[in-house]
């Protein structure tokens, strides 16, 4: 334990930020699914292409952030890993998008090999003895998984039906049962912390990207009030995140970081659809209820997720149980007041920026217990 206290930071290195590039290509990719409707509305296999497609690529990442994370030495073996990584995932970027039926194949089975990449290099640490047990786990996990998504193969072909949300799922819990099982190992969480705060950072690019359109056309009142709403919504999501990561956050804490990197997903997951849902506001073939629909509910996966994180905050930071409460009371008339006014769109953009403002005002108050003055 004195070892672990006293053990200099691990540091992000420039192997992991190049690796996450190829996650900023993925999640314009997965995005684009969604911009292909039918009769102004979502077509439901690309909805559910889009979901599997883009969880499915946070795991890969989960996955291979917490392995370097642990064991990460930034050294050839780990280049060579990474690399092959980063070559596989384009053939899952190639089978992300509208005719994904006949990229099928090659997308799981680059998906399948990218998982036993994973699992090699942890059976490769075996060696380690202090952690041969978590090893084990997460190598049956990974196997599994990976054997599940070959499986999927024969089965699509045989029934035409995709089952692949069941490897996900299976990831998704498997992986996580350690951590219901009480804190039997450390991670860096300073470094593991870091690394959800730059996927997150990336994720928000791909935002800022999306919200040019609005700068697009006619120069007007109409189209600079839509401008600086969207941007606002942009600049409050990310001051929100901001504060958390940089004031409440305890990243020197003792934890295994699986719960942590759990509700990461879902945190980016939502981000990545509030991106699509501010492309669809000012999309006219979309309908009206749909794109409203998806954007309620983008907004109530974020914060969801965000203040759930919270369980991982500096002690002088952790709200009562009464704080849920009211934030699930300011949810609900953010609903309300959306659902009353959805026919006024000049009105829905400016309570979508109103209601991110208000939450990131919440966050910041948490954020300022923790402030040196006090």
């Amino acid at each position: 334990m004195k070892e672990l206290l006293h053990k200099e930071e691990k540091k992000v290195e420039y192997l992991e930020l190049i690796y996450d590039l190829i996650f900023v290509y993925i999640i314009g990719r997965n995005n684009s699914l969604l911009h292909h409707t039918s009769g102004g509305r979502i077509q439901f296999e690309m909805l559910l292409a889009y979901v599997l497609c883009t969880l499915a690529v946070i795991q890969i990442w989960n996955f291979s952030a917490y392995y370097i994370n642990i064991y990460g030495r930034n050294g050839l073996r780990e280049h060579v890993f990474l690399f092959t990584n980063m070559f596989l995932l384009y053939f899952i970027a190639e089978g992300t998008s509208e005719h994904w039926q006949t990229h099928h194949t090659q997308y799981h089975i680059a998906w399948g090999l990218i998982l036993l990449n994973i699992a090699l290099q942890y059976a490769i640490e075996l060696k380690n003895q202090q952690r041969s047990s978590w090893n084990i786990r997460i190598i049956i996990v990974l196997v599994t998984e990976a054997v599940l998504v070959f499986a999927m193969i024969p089965i699509y072909k045989l029934t035409g039906i995709d089952f692949s949300y069941v490897p996900i799922v299976f990831g998704m819990i498997a992986a996580s049962i350690p951590a219901n099982k009480g804190k039997s190992f450390t991670v860096d969480f300073a470094h593991l912390s870091e690394r959800a705060m730059l996927y997150v950072v990336f994720t928000f690019g791909e935002m800022v990207i999306a919200i040019a359109g609005y700068f697009q056309g006619e120069f007007s009142f109409n189209s600079v009030y839509f401008a600086l709403m969207a941007f606002l919504i942009v600049v409050g999501l990310f001051l929100s995140y901001g504060t958390f990561y940089d004031k409440i956050v305890d990243r020197e804490q003792q934890t295994s970081g699986l719960l942590y990197m759990f509700l990461h997903v879902f945190i980016i997951f939502g981000l990545n659809n509030i991106t699509t849902s501010l492309e669809f506001m000012r999309d006219e073939q979309v309908q009206l209820l749909p794109k409203l629909t998806f954007l309620i509910v983008s907004f109530v996966i974020y914060y969801l997720f965000l203040f759930l994180a919270l369980r991982f905050a500096k002690l002088s930071c952790k709200p009562p149980v009464s704080f849920y409460l009211k934030m699930a009371a300011l949810a609900l008339s953010f609903v309300a007041l959306m659902v009353l006014f959805r026919e006024m769109m000049y009105v829905n953009i400016a309570l979508s920026a109103v209601y991110v403002f208000a939450l990131y005002a919440v966050i910041y108050r948490i954020g300022k217990k923790n402030s040196p003055q006090r």
